[in-house]
């Protein structure tokens, strides 16, 4: 009886040791399988810009799809938008990042206070915003090219190149921060020469190639003579370039800010286009990135507004 009672009960104790083993085992291994399980922070980023018919933006954005992949360890879904410089459309987009349920949005805010209300609204649903570019009210962080002093390099080359006199029109574009500062920035510089006159800053070339040629189409039937032309973009200028080339005027010379390739190469050849101020679309993106992720794992940002110097590219 004791015999059978003890073949009885020693079945018993194995399931316990083996129960026993086993939660060892997952004690042990409980690090790793809750590191691993670990949510990733960045699955999804949507992203509006401006214009993605300027190489600027399209650079921009394949260096923030790039820098994204990098630093996630699963791909990262990216919706690209171009909201064409409209609100309503830039709008519809961000609240489309938002249905969608993005962990990040990056814009260039097609106008930089009525922005604000869908901002917020990204804001409460979880989703951090980065501003680039262009400024935008109550964004997580921004970051900028430095517009200010792109502006005063390229006109203060100008004001060189024409001697510190003469009649100079600048080519304005769309009514957003960077635009607004870049014209500010050539103003300040202008102001020191007396002898320079600033004889239009109000055409619109609304950044194209384009806007470019209309406006300054516009300019040379206004103007029988113009020593110096400044525009805020690059596509601006070659389409000013181009109306001058047209008209054949040749008796001013030009600068832009962007710094995009066929600018560059634009500026090599024998024509009036004597430098831009280089943005750094690629600097830009991959910040705003670093940022994102940052502020997703919830680490400490110290500084939320980012200013990124431009260096002049001039002919020769």
């Amino acid at each position: 009886m004791s015999s059978k009672l003890g073949g009885f009960l020693s079945p018993k104790k194995h399931p316990l040791k083996k129960f026993s083993l086993l939660a060892v085992l997952v004690f042990s291994l409980s690090p790793l399988i809750s590191k691993s399980s670990e949510p990733e922070p960045l699955r999804s980023i949507g992203i509006s810009v401006a214009d993605l018919g300027n190489p600027y933006f399209v650079q921009l954005v394949e260096s923030a799809t790039a820098k994204a992949q990098a630093l996630s360890q699963h791909p990262v879904k990216m919706l690209i938008r171009s909201d064409a410089y409209d609100l309503e459309r830039q709008i519809t987009q961000l609240n489309e990042f938002i249905e969608q349920d993005v962990d990040l949005i990056v814009l260039t805010a097609a106008d930089e206070y009525k922005v604000a209300p869908v901002v917020a609204r990204a804001q409460r649903a979880g989703i951090k915003v980065i501003a680039v570019d262009v400024n935008a009210q109550g964004a997580d962080a921004t970051v900028t090219t430095d517009n200010v002093q792109a502006g005063v390099v390229a006109c203060e080359k100008l004001a060189k190149k024409i001697h510190y006199r003469g009649n100079l029109v600048i080519i304005n574009g769309v009514s957003v921060s960077s635009v607004i500062e870049r014209v500010a920035g050539c103003k300040s510089a202008l102001n020191k020469y007396p002898n320079i006159t600033l004889l239009s800053d109000r055409m619109n070339g609304t950044g194209s190639v384009e806007g470019g040629m209309e406006a300054m189409t516009y300019l040379m039937e206004e103007y029988a003579h113009i020593d110096a032309v400044f525009t805020i973009n690059d596509p601006t200028a070659l389409g000013a370039l181009r109306a001058a080339k047209q008209a054949q005027r040749s008796e001013f010379v030009l600068a832009s800010v962007d710094g995009s390739p066929i600018a560059k190469k634009t500026i090599k050849e024998n024509n009036p286009w004597i430098a831009t101020a280089v943005q750094r679309p690629a600097l830009l993106a991959e910040t705003a990135i670093e940022i994102g992720v940052k502020l997703l794992k919830g680490e400490e940002v110290p500084q939320r507004f980012i200013l990124i110097p431009s260096v002049l590219v001039e002919k020769n």
